[in-house]
């Protein structure tokens, strides 16, 4: 089965207008757009039409301090389904709930996204999924095929400390649904995130672990560059270029 590689516009930084363009022009043909209103599902069809995408995932928003949050979560399930796409992305925070109301209010999301065919892919980000223990912790106590975890390949360096990615990556395995294609120096807490295939991480392995397990993709390209640099659209485009041959060398495309 071929690999799915996509990328976030907001990998482009300040040049992200240019994204759809220069990614159709290198042949990439899947995106991790923001989800878009109801009312605006047609345009970005259109626009993604425009440059031979399509959305792979879509960013969406999952506020666990809403305790109508299953019923709320249905118009981003069916903006999935409208845009095509079977995975939408979030990034959730207990916001100082006890955990059993956040996975009660998870597996109600859940529920809903079930109605609709799609994925909640939760990010490598505190405090839901902030490492692999504290992922599955998550991933037992909400008990739901619908909310699966979103594998970031940087995050696990930048909020924790003397990890392992890989070793990280086998233990949640099971629950990975979407990966997040981002490299880093390894530094915790270090804003040092530059072309794929410049850092530490161990691209080849990740692949591998993935499609031993079934999954092939989405793989999504996040380069959030480093902090302090001013990149011209020239050496951002050349980024992008870089990161996307490093990963066709290895097979994601």
């Amino acid at each position: 089965m071929a690999n799915i590689l996509s990328c976030r516009p907001a990998s482009y930084g300040k040049y992200a207008s240019t994204a759809y363009e220069h990614l159709s022009k290198i042949g990439v043909k899947y995106v991790e757009p923001g989800i878009p209103t109801p009312e605006g599902v047609d345009a970005l069809k259109a626009q993604l039409e425009e440059y031979g995408l399509s959305a792979a995932t879509l960013q969406g928003t999952c506020d666990v301090s809403n305790p109508d949050i299953g019923e709320a979560f249905n118009t981003q399930a069916e903006t999935a389904n409208r845009m095509g796409t079977s995975r939408i992305f979030v990034s959730v925070k207990s916001e100082g709930l006890d955990l059993s109301v956040v996975y009660d209010r998870l597996r109600a999301v859940g529920d809903t996204a079930a109605k609709h065919g799609v994925i909640v892919i939760m990010e490598t980000h505190p405090d839901m999924i902030t490492n692999a223990d504290v992922a599955l912790q998550t991933m037992k106590g909400v008990d739901h095929p619908n909310i699966r975890v979103n594998f970031d390949t940087a995050n696990i360096y930048y909020y924790n400390e003397g990890v392992d990615g890989i070793a990280e990556l086998k233990k949640i395995l099971p629950y990975v649904e979407g990966v997040h294609l981002k490299d880093t120096n390894g530094g915790y807490q270090a804003w040092h995130f530059p072309t794929i295939g410049e850092g530490i991480v161990d691209y080849a392995e990740v692949l591998r672990l993935c499609n031993a397990r079934g999954f092939y993709g989405p793989f999504t390209i996040e380069n959030e560059g480093i902090r302090g640099e001013n990149l011209t659209l020239e050496q951002q485009h050349e980024r992008m270029e870089k990161s996307v041959q490093y990963l066709r060398n290895l097979g994601y495309e």
